[in-house]
């Protein structure tokens, strides 16, 4: 199952019985607040969830699968994501 913000706000909204316009606003802000600072580089790390890292790529060779053509991979960033520990044994727990 995909998790939308529809369905984030609407957990919020059943497990606190706040108003459907304060769920939304509230994951919209989440989500704004966690965009806003990986954009300035910055790692985003939630307690007992994981962390959100800013990698850098430098310009490198790489190839198109379609026509096996050499072209050049411009630099860029990506977001990666580590899980805590936590999480990970929860994923792993065999019960």
């Amino acid at each position: 199952m995909t998790v939308t913000r529809k369905h984030l706000a609407d957990s919020i909204q059943e497990q606190t019985g706040i108003s459907k316009n304060k769920s939304i606003e509230l994951v919209e802000t989440i989500i704004e607040l966690i965009s806003r600072t990986l954009e300035n580089d910055e790692d985003v790390m939630i307690s007992g969830f994981g962390k959100f890292a800013v990698k850098h790529k430098r310009q490198r060779k790489g190839r198109n699968p379609a026509t096996g053509d050499d072209m050049m991979l411009e630099q860029r960033k990506v977001v990666t994501f580590k899980c805590s520990g936590k999480l990970r044994e929860m994923l792993n727990d065999e019960d």
